[in-house]
């Protein structure tokens, strides 16, 4: 089958936006992994809701148990690791051209990473551990910016990249 050049250009794009954001997923499982302590820090605050306005209604929520808080992150970790994968494998596929499998393995992987990023970060350190709240521990611009960014190349790859 031949390819007019504007799905060629569709495929070379979605391809790179892909791999874009499987690098970014796969440097931050990496530093995530070998910078342990960093990201362990903000986690451990959010959950402890210790740098929110200690509001009595939403205190209740807050998960001091450093246990508890480190599985929390080793899931982080091991969810960011297994989504960086698959947008490694969605990326060998694009460049392939093996759109199937593209756009399956690929559609998985930026689920994964929005979930995390919306789901996780936006809806439940944003709105349950009420991490707006804080000065210090807010990761929801950046949460939002990675929301957004994987939430394009989703769009991306459903354009039509066939001939």
């Amino acid at each position: 089958m031949t390819s007019t050049p504007a799905a060629r250009a569709v495929r070379v794009t979605v391809t790179l936006l892909t791999a874009s954001v499987a690098l970014y997923t796969a440097l931050v499982a990496f530093g995530n992994i070998t910078d342990f302590g960093t990201n362990q820090q903000f986690v451990r605050h959010v959950l402890a809701m210790d740098t929110t306005f200690k509001d009595d209604d939403l205190m209740w929520r807050a998960v001091t148990g450093e246990g508890l808080q480190d599985a929390a992150y080793v899931l982080i970790i091991a969810w960011e690791t297994v989504a960086a994968l698959a947008l490694i494998a969605g990326t060998w596929f694009w460049a392939r051209r093996d759109l199937g499998r593209a756009r399956q393995v690929s559609t998985y992987g930026l689920l994964m990473v929005m979930l995390l990023f919306g789901g996780g970060f936006i809806a439940i350190g944003g709105e349950w551990f009420a991490m707006w709240q804080s000065q210090d521990w807010n990761g929801l611009d950046a949460a939002t910016r990675v929301f957004v960014f994987s939430g394009v190349v989703l769009l991306a790859q459903y354009l039509p990249a066939e001939g």
